[in-house]
C-alpha cells in the first residue's frame, strides 16, 4: 500500500481511515515545526506514497531565504505525489502559490483528500 507522510494539523480522521484500510503514515516537518521526520531528510527507504497536508505547512513567511520549492524538493526529487489541502473558493489562488515548486504538486479541497490518497496507494 506505500506510507503517506503527513504534516502536522493533517486531519486526524483521514489519517485514523488510512489506517485503517492498510495505509502507514510518517509524520514529517518543514523544517521548522519539528513535528517528525525533516521532510528533505527522507529517503527512498521510507517508501514514501505520498506527501499531505494543509498547504500554508509549506509556505514560508516572506523575507525568509527558503522556497516552498526548496521545502519540497526531495518530493521532486522521488517523484512522490504531494497533495496540499486548501479552501475550496481559493483552489486557483492556492494552485498560483505553488506553481513554480514542481508538477508533483495537487491542490485539493478538504473533502477529497482520502479519495486521493487511496488512488496513489492502490
Amino acid at each position: 500500500m506505500g506510507t503517506i507522510a503527513y504534516f502536522e494539523g493533517t486531519d486526524p480522521i483521514t489519517l485514523t481511515r488510512l489506517t485503517i484500510l492498510g495505509v502507514d503514515s510518517l509524520p514529517v516537518s518543514n523544517g521548522w515545526d519539528n513535528h517528525g521526520k525533516n521532510i528533505n531528510h527522507i529517503t527512498k527507504e521510507d517508501k514514501i506514497t505520498a506527501v499531505i497536508g494543509y498547504l500554508h505547512k509549506v509556505i514560508p513567511v516572506q523575507g525568509m531565504a527558503i522556497t516552498t520549492k526548496d521545502i519540497l524538493f526531495t518530493c521532486k526529487a522521488y517523484s512522490i505525489k504531494v497533495f496540499l489541502v486548501a479552501p475550496v473558493d481559493l483552489i486557483d489562488e492556492a494552485r498560483e502559490l505553488v506553481a513554480d515548486a514542481g508538477d508533483n504538486i495537487s491542490i485539493i479541497a478538504p473533502d477529497e483528500l482520502c479519495g486521493k490518497l487511496m488512488e496513489c496507494t492502490d
